[in-house]
């Protein structure tokens, strides 16, 4: 009988069941082991940094935007203030289904298509979690009670105040103070990303641009804890913001008043200054615009409607509007005559009407087509003599006529705290070989005389130069700003003083500009009709378009918009200015008869006060009235 076979090995098993504990508990022992050193690593080595990264992970910084500044003319009324305004916003993370609830809002409201292309490009904005998306501006009591009716439907969707700027006197200062917009991408990326957190807008043009730094302030912060989804737990602390500074300017409401209801529904501009600080007293640029639509973001349709216009509403005029100066720059040409020794006060030149440089034929006509006879200064500031002042431009040449105008400004941007003003030109020799590839020629010497060819002046150039005549060549640059928080502007770069070889030339020039203004032959003794004190002023009338050799100016044949433009620069009292003014209008045709009583207008409300009698403060000085008399 065979032996049995064994079916277990007891031994055998115990001995690999041990060996296998064996192992099990030296892996305990060693994940055990690193798990410790682990902690260690963790708890004590890296503390420092991992409870640095666990705080920023709990605790977060949340902007909170400053005040902005406000603005107030010289008298304290107030052009530029913050109003409460109620926004649309959309939290995303509280949000059940953003695209339906934009949808919701926008059939609720009313709103045009163009509203939900907006609000996707909101949407798509970077931005922290549980940050708010700002979707509409400025909700009027309807919408909001719409909104509050249908709040159950649209979680995430809030209606939340927020300060805004506001225009209190709309057109009126839109071309000085400026306007404030929405933050555009371009101009993100040039910020300071710190100080412009939790701000949605900026200054775009005017004073609003120039002092957007000292506007803006400073940001405030808080810092809160929040839980893993960013939604804030408690305030843990709190940094205010610095608001804006006010700034003060030099306009004065009531002048400006004075000054669009002088210039009427014509297009234009006005600019007056005080000829001893610089000071700008009102600027107006016709047609205007509304400011308010730009804060919280214009329509397509609203802009296409402004920048599209005939009329150029959004165009600065005082400070980008290039125009021949015509006979209003004669003053600074007179001056520059005298002072290079030239000509002198009893200089005369016979004038029948024209001019003709030696050996040429060519007619340089005269205003005044039958002449002046003999004329001398006085003689042809008085009349706007041309052919004295083609002869006179003649005699001096190209080099130092352009040397002259450019100390009194000139082609050169003469303001202080106004970015927008264009340079206009001066044009030279340089310039035409540079620009032109030409020579220069004597005729353009000649016309450059009158104000006309090649040169070009922005209106407020054209009262900075006459200033200077009124100041008797001490610069004062031109500036809208009075005081930034309680300080005045100062100049840092001043522009150099004019200084004659004889002082009285200035008093031979302004003598002749009250000629024009109250000499019986004078060219706009019209304006000064009346007059309770002494102007000098000085009338241009100047072409848009060129007229042909022969031919005569034809109104009747000639289309609105290519008239003459009507110019006037005056200031008052002559003795002793206080005011300076500069008028253009767009084809006035006419400086004298149609810009003088404009300024005319402006002169009177500032100088007279309510009964119409001269202001004791312009009186004129005993002094002054001595001085006038020997002139």
């Amino acid at each position: 009988m065979p032996e049995p076979i064994p079916i277990k090995d007891h031994e055998k098993e115990t001995r690999l069941v041990n060996k296998r504990l064996m192992a099990c508990a030296l892996f305990v022992v060693a994940i055990t082991c690193a798990l410790v050193v682990r902690l260690y690593v963790l708890q004590v080595v890296e503390y420092e940094y991992h409870s640095t990264i666990s705080e920023n992970n709990r605790v977060h910084v949340l902007p909170i935007a400053p005040t902005r500044g406000l603005i107030y003319d010289r008298n304290g009324v107030l052009l530029a203030d913050n109003r409460p305004s109620f926004n649309l916003t959309i939290t995303r993370e509280r949000a059940s289904d953003v695209k339906e609830e934009l949808d919701d809002v926008v059939n609720l409201l009313h709103l045009p298509a163009e509203d939900r292309t907006q609000f996707d490009k909101a949407m798509k904005q970077a931005r922290h979690p549980f940050v708010p998306v700002t979707l509409f501006y400025e909700l009027n009591e309807e919408q909001i009670a719409v909104l509050a009716v249908n709040e159950f439907r649209l979680p995430g969707i809030d209606v939340e105040p927020q300060f805004v700027r506001h225009y209190p006197m709309g057109v009126h200062f839109a071309h000085s103070i400026g306007y404030v917009g929405r933050i555009n991408e371009k101009e993100s990326k040039a910020l300071d990303t710190v100080e412009y957190r939790g701000t949605q807008s900026i200054g775009k043009t005017g004073i609003e641009k120039f002092y957007e730094p000292e506007l803006h302030g400073h940001v405030g912060y808080e810092e809160v804890e929040t839980n893993a989804q960013g939604r804030v737990l408690r305030v843990l602390k709190h940094t205010d913001p610095v608001p804006g500074k006010n700034i003060v300017l030099s306009l004065d409401v009531k002048l400006q008043e004075a000054a669009e209801e002088a210039l009427g529904d014509r297009r234009g501009s006005v600019v007056a200054l005080d000829p001893s600080t610089g000071e700008v007293l009102a600027m107006v640029s016709k047609p205007s615009f509304d400011p308010n639509m730009f804060v919280t973001g214009i329509s397509f349709k609203e802009y296409a409607a402004l920048h599209d216009s005939i009329d150029r509403p959004l165009f600065n005029r005082v400070l980008r509007g290039l125009y021949a100066p015509g006979s209003t720059i004669k003053p600074e040409v007179a001056i520059a005559g005298l002072d290079a020794g030239v000509v002198t006060p009893q200089t005369r030149v016979f004038d029948p009407g024209y001019y003709q440089l030696p050996d040429f034929d060519h007619k340089y006509r005269n205003w005044n087509h039958s002449g002046d006879g003999w004329v001398d200064m006085d003689a042809a500031i008085m009349r706007s003599n041309d052919t004295y002042f083609y002869d006179l431009a003649h005699k001096l040449g190209i080099d130092r006529l352009h040397d002259y105008m450019a100390m009194f400004g000139l082609g050169e941007k003469v303001s202080l705290d106004m970015f927008e003003e264009s340079p206009g030109l001066m044009p030279s020799q340089a310039w035409k070989r540079a620009t032109r590839r030409q020579p220069w020629f004597p005729g353009e010497t000649v016309i450059l005389g009158i104000g006309q060819g090649y040169m070009q002046v922005t209106p407020l150039q054209l009262a900075q130069a006459t200033a200077l005549i009124a100041n008797k060549g001490i610069w004062n640059r031109p500036h809208l700003a009075k005081t930034v928080d309680g300080v005045a502007p100062v100049d840092e770069h001043p522009m150099p003083n004019i200084l004659l070889k004889d002082p009285r030339d200035w008093e031979q020039v302004n003598h002749g500009m009250q000629m024009v203004m109250h000499d019986a032959r004078g060219i706009a003794r019209a304006a000064a009709a009346g007059a309770q004190y002494r102007i000098a002023g000085k009338s241009g009338t100047a072409q848009v378009v060129a007229i042909k050799q022969g031919e005569r100016y034809n109104r009747a044949k000639t289309l609105e918009r290519n008239r003459d433009n009507a110019l006037f620069v005056g200031f008052a009292p002559a003795e002793h200015p206080k005011i300076v003014i500069s008028v253009m209008i767009e084809n006035g045709e006419a400086g004298g008869r149609v810009a003088g009583p404009v300024v005319r207008q402006i002169m009177d409300a500032w100088l007279l006060d309510q009964d119409g009698h001269l202001k004791p403060q312009y009186a004129v000085p005993s002094k002054a009235l001595g001085d006038h008399a020997h002139v």
